[in-house]
């Protein structure tokens, strides 16, 4: 089948759901909700970085096993998010929300009480049952909201979920200073129980037209899978959240080993990617309708792109400041906020009966790729290699997304834009 010969994606079902009210199981989830669920899977990731050297001595093993703590986390992500979407699709977002942070509640319990990495590891995977927050959230909102609407209100949802990885390794570092390392999975559990009270007073069923059975649903995923429109909007989310797992990856080693940086002050200068990250999100939630989606991602791309050409050279030339790495930062973090909140809205367009899918597989795109660049950006780096592995990957990465970017414009010039679609 040619590009020119791809059907049209249908119609939105004609059902809509009823306006969302606080504390309403009858109702959609509210902004509040929305928010809260999307913010805890990032917080789980963030909170505890700064602890990861300590650790590693606890646990008496490798930085690089340690480092498993994340990537593995990224990987299991990546499954639950595609699975936890036609689940959804099928069965609601509701009830798909609620049993999976019941799971990541009492692997975080199990995260406390590991007496092996072995075990801490296995837990550490059953807490990735947060990812659903991610997916579902922005699911919901496609099932209220058109294209644009859609990428204004994840980028409003997003402006505020950042807050949470902003602030939560200085808060892990404090916590660690103060406790130990334990205290930052105690504060998770604590976040963990708050959030799936929350969901379950407030997070009614937004999916008005779920599908017949896992058979049909099965039937319709290929529908996704052809849609080259959508593999390029998903492409371009990965490739620009694949810089910042890169950093995530990277940024702790780096600190300490090049910066010389403490874990209290590897906390707050790791804000600076969420801040950008905020500051994007909200360019996003305000100019997003006006601009067009595929324009605001496009401008997104170019700015990450520029910011590590930036980096790298200061880091080529001998710069040893933290402003070198964390100021370029800022900027991918604020290209990316631009980016991923009208990227997502892209690919849930693009079959919105699918929403729940297309959300569950372009985020597990996102994650699962994440996971891949931050193990090899962390296994680059050591003894006498500088920054330079964790500032080119993180380059690497935004150049792609550039790429999949001018596909996608592409496929607009051939095709033409997404019915409702500002070009």
């Amino acid at each position: 089948m040619t590009l020119a010969q791809e059907s049209p994606p249908p119609a939105a079902a004609d059902a809509a759901p009823p306006r969302p009210r606080l504390f309403d199981r009858s109702t959609p989830p509210t902004l509040v909700t929305l928010v809260a669920v999307s913010a805890i899977g990032p917080v789980s990731m963030n909170i505890f970085l700064p602890s990861l050297p300590s650790m590693t001595a606890w646990f008496d093993t490798e930085y690089a096993v340690m480092q498993l703590a994340i990537s593995l986390y990224l990987a299991t992500m990546a499954l639950v998010q595609l699975i936890v979407g036609p689940i959804s699709d099928r069965f609601g977002r509701r009830p798909a929300l609620i049993g999976a942070f019941a799971v990541m509640c009492v692997a975080t319990v199990g995260c406390l009480l590991a007496p092996t990495i072995e075990i801490f590891l296995a837990c550490r995977m059953g807490q990735a049952g947060a990812a659903a927050g991610l997916v579902l959230s922005r699911a919901a909102i496609r099932d209220m909201h058109g294209t644009e609407r859609s990428a204004s209100l994840i980028g409003y949802v997003t402006m505020a979920m950042a807050v949470g990885p902003m602030v939560s390794p200085a808060i892990g570092g404090a916590l660690e200073a103060a406790f130990g390392w334990q205290a930052n999975f105690v504060a998770l559990l604590v976040f963990g129980l708050v959030v799936l009270a929350l969901s379950w007073a407030d997070a009614g069923e937004s999916n008005a037209n779920p599908s017949a059975s896992m058979l049909a649903q099965a039937r319709a995923y290929p529908e996704l899978i052809r849609s080259r429109r959508f593999w390029g909007y998903a492409l371009c989310a990965a490739c620009c959240s694949g810089a910042f797992f890169s950093f995530l990856g990277g940024a702790p080693y780096v600190a300490a080993n090049v910066l010389g940086l403490s874990p209290e002050a590897l906390g707050i200068w790791f804000g600076a990617i969420a801040g950008g990250y905020m500051s994007g999100n909200f360019v996003s939630g305000r100019y997003s309708m006006r601009m067009g989606v595929n324009r605001m991602i496009m401008l997104g791309t170019l700015v990450a792109t520029a910011s590590m050409t930036v980096c790298l050279a200061l880091f080529l030339n001998g710069a040893a400041h933290p402003l070198a790495l964390f100021g370029p930062v800022f900027f991918v973090g604020l290209g990316n906020g631009m980016t991923i909140p009208n990227a997502t809205a892209g690919t849930l367009s693009v079959r919105p009966h699918l929403a729940g899918s297309a959300s569950g597989l372009g985020s597990t795109l996102m994650v699962g790729g994440g996971a891949g660049f931050a193990t090899v950006t962390g296994a680059l780096l050591g003894p006498g290699t500088g920054a330079v592995p964790l500032v080119a990957m993180m380059l690497g990465c935004s150049v792609a997304s550039v790429i999949a970017m001018l596909y996608v414009r592409w496929i607009e010039r051939v095709r033409g834009p997404l019915p409702g679609e500002t070009v």
